[in-house]
């Protein structure tokens, strides 16, 4: 999830313009599906992108979906709810260190004058974000906030709450897949900017993509700019596991919105209750996998792509993977892209991670 990690999707994380968070986002996507209630009006080079994804997802073995597009409207609902509930501890760690920690935080980031801008990738419902604005600005800080997302919804909830609760601050929202905006970052006008990439959307990447995406945010940084990363730490599968399959099926609602959405906006015949949620985490690997699995013989017809396919009963469709990383990684990863890190900041039980790059000279 976020995105999975709170998503903001290559990737979780989307986020995507059908993407998010998205483990994000995120909570907003990165490389996986979502649904949204009645076919909604769909630029047609998304839909194309969409309807090929799925094509190229389900013709292979084993059969996969892009968590790149769990965040649309309704995704990013669900999502919302994953991130209050119990079993979900990734919400409530970020949080701890955004409340304990936000003086160290703004003095990272406000390189002495206090004058920089926040660029947040699948922002989703802001709440995490609000609390390190309201600490920003009632230190006087010079700041300006542009949240991006893949749900117009989602940004327009969090912008009608931001102006209600900050408003002198400087804001300026966006929609789309944050790939396709990553250009328009490298007009600036000379200000500090700090990328928020929050929720642990990272995980939703492979180590490859990983790389490759922060090597492209490299690309639009200038030496003086930062990025801000939230990172899910390994720790008890057991606490892990429980995250990804909770008690209420919520996790399982937004797996299945991704066929609700291929019905939708690809003509499809999914029967939701053909399907079942499965969830588990590797130790070794330390990773959290979900899947769809058909509960029998079937097939399935998408209009859009003119194709029927088959699935056995008890076949697996690959969803998600949400990668939990130990501090050598993360180094790994800084160093590999072309960053070091600054600083890190852990929540009280080490569950967390929020990593502060900046880029290597």
């Amino acid at each position: 999830m976020a995105i999975y990690g709170n998503k903001i999707s290559p990737v979780r994380t989307t986020c995507v313009s059908g993407w998010h968070e998205h483990k994000d986002g995120t909570t907003s996507p990165m490389n996986n599906a979502t649904g949204r209630p009645l076919m909604q009006a769909v630029p047609t080079t998304e839909l194309t992108q969409f309807a090929e994804d799925v094509l190229a997802g389900l013709s292979t073995t084993p059969k996969s979906l892009s968590s790149k597009y769990f965040y649309d409207d309704e995704g990013s609902r669900l999502f919302q709810e994953i991130m209050k509930l119990p079993e979900y501890y990734l919400t409530g760690c970020e949080f701890d260190i955004f409340s304990t920690q936000t003086e160290a935080i703004y003095r990272a980031f406000a390189n002495g004058d206090g004058k920089f801008d926040l660029i947040e990738l699948g922002a989703g419902d802001g709440t995490k974000t609000a609390v390190l604005v309201d600490h920003f600005l009632k230190a006087g800080a010079d700041i300006s906030y542009s949240p991006i997302d893949i749900s117009q919804e989602a940004l327009d909830a969090l912008t009608e709450k931001f102006n209600a609760e900050f408003p002198t601050l400087k804001m300026s929202a966006r929609n789309g897949d944050y790939f396709q905006i990553l250009d328009s970052l490298r007009i600036g006008d000379g200000r500090r900017k700090v990328l928020l990439f929050l929720g642990s959307n990272i995980g939703n990447f492979s180590r490859e993509q990983s790389v490759a995406f922060f090597r492209s945010l490299r690309e639009v940084m200038s030496d003086d700019d930062l990025l801000f990363i939230g990172f899910d730490l390994q720790k008890d599968p057991h606490v892990i596991a429980n995250a990804y399959d909770d008690a209420a099926d919520v996790t399982a609602k937004f797996n299945l919105n991704l066929l609700t959405r291929i019905n939708r906006e690809l003509g499809g015949n999914f029967n939701l209750g053909k399907f079942t949620h499965y969830a588990n985490y590797r130790p070794v690997e330390g990773s959290a996998r979900s899947f769809l699995v058909s509960r029998e013989k079937q097939t399935v017809r998408i209009d859009a792509l003119d194709r029927e396919f088959e699935f056995d009963q008890w076949e697996a469709v690959f969803m998600e993977i949400s990668q939990k990383y130990s501090l050598r990684m993360i180094e790994e990863l800084a160093s590999e892209s072309g960053f070091q890190i600054k600083q890190n900041f852990f929540d009280s039980r080490n569950y967390y991670c929020d990593s502060l790059w900046r880029a290597i000279r």
